[in-house]
């Protein structure tokens, strides 16, 4: 543990010195890289220092998928000299059945860390952690209603709680976007999560979304379908992105039985679930508005290789937008969206 410990001091310390420095000489040129800044240094300094296989095995995936992902971001991929930590990283991910890489859990559950002392990454980490607790409690609250039924003694309460915790969410993205500088998200905080190689394989980058609790809540409201291809595919490629016990629940909601038809039927809780359904669906249009579009793609201009997901940005873009359509109940042609059942739930308020 000892040298767990030392590895994890270097985290806190050296490991975000480097980075601070290389970020405001990136800013200050305006560019996403600058060469000949003594880069390197990031890399040997955690190569010395790489623990072995000991301790909580998640939370050592993300220590040594952060290195890995700022030795991808500085361009230092140093094969002979990485090849320990792909090593580990790949036992790690193969022993916990997940990705070998870290992600946002890892800086928002399992500990606050950051690439840098720098404010805009501070303020990025901390309302995009928020929002993640804020969309846990959502979930576990509606999953409460889907257990107990929509017309149970307590669904009022439980239905108020998962309201308030989604305008948490709305609250913290717009703190967010009232906050970050949109232009030190694009150059120095974007290219952390981007894609990159573990070994041979290269797995595609960090989502700020990769936490069960979002997709639970779509599928419990009855909001996006587990029948409908374009959402399965969605939940298909976030299974190795989530957290471990986040993948059990993943799987129980794909089979769940959605409460939008169950409170159409028995309506007494209809506008209150009304009001969830219209707080899950603000928080993300305004995520989508809001960050999405001035966030990425207005500062990519032409640029498409910028995405943590790896397709071409109008591509996610695009798929980011038919989410909206779906978390929002807009009618969409051809999609699998609850539009007609929310208007229905409407006439019945």
């Amino acid at each position: 543990m000892a040298v767990m410990t030392e590895f994890e001091r270097w985290l806190d310390e050296g490991f975000v010195r480097l980075n601070t420095v290389f970020e405001e000489a990136y800013f200050a040129a305006g560019q996403e890289h600058v060469p000949g800044l003594g880069q390197e240094e990031l890399l040997h300094e955690g190569a010395k220092r790489l623990p072995g296989f000991d301790g909580d095995p998640y939370r050592l995936l993300g220590s040594v998928g952060m290195y890995l992902a700022a030795c991808a971001r500085h361009q230092v991929e140093d094969e002979e000299v990485l090849a320990p930590a792909w090593a580990l990283a790949t036992r790690l991910g193969t022993s916990l059945g997940v990705a070998p890489r870290y992600v946002f859990a890892h800086q928002s559950l399992h500990g606050f860390r950051t690439f840098t002392s720098l404010p805009d990454e501070q303020v990025f980490v901390r309302q995009n952690g928020v929002a993640v607790v804020a969309y846990e409690r959502a979930a576990h609250a509606l999953r409460l209603v889907a257990t107990m039924g929509v017309g149970g003694p307590v669904v009022e309460g439980l239905l108020r709680e998962a309201r308030r915790a989604l305008e948490e969410v709305l609250a913290a993205n717009r703190t967010l976007a009232d906050t970050v500088h949109p232009r030190r998200f694009y150059l120095g905080i974007r290219p952390y999560f981007r894609p990159h190689r573990v070994g041979s394989q290269v797995y595609r980058g960090v989502n700020a979304g990769d936490f069960a609790a979002v997709n639970e809540i779509d599928l419990l409201l009855g909001l996006c379908r587990a029948d409908d291809p374009f959402y399965q595919r969605v939940v298909a490629e976030k299974m190795p992105f989530v957290p471990p016990d986040h993948q059990d629940r993943l799987k129980r909601a794909v089979v769940a039985e959605p409460l939008l038809p169950q409170v159409l039927e028995e309506p007494r809780h209809a506008g209150l679930f009304l009001e969830v359904c219209r707080a899950h669906g603000a928080a993300y249009a305004l995520h989508h508005g809001r960050l999405v579009k001035p966030f990425l793609e207005a500062q990519a201009g032409d640029e498409q290789d910028v995405t943590a997901s790896g397709p071409p940005l109008s591509v996610v873009v695009a798929e980011l937008g038919h989410l909206v359509d779906l978390r929002t109940g807009r009618a969409r042609a051809g999609a699998f969206g609850a539009h007609e059942e929310l208007r229905r739930l409407a006439e019945l308020v």
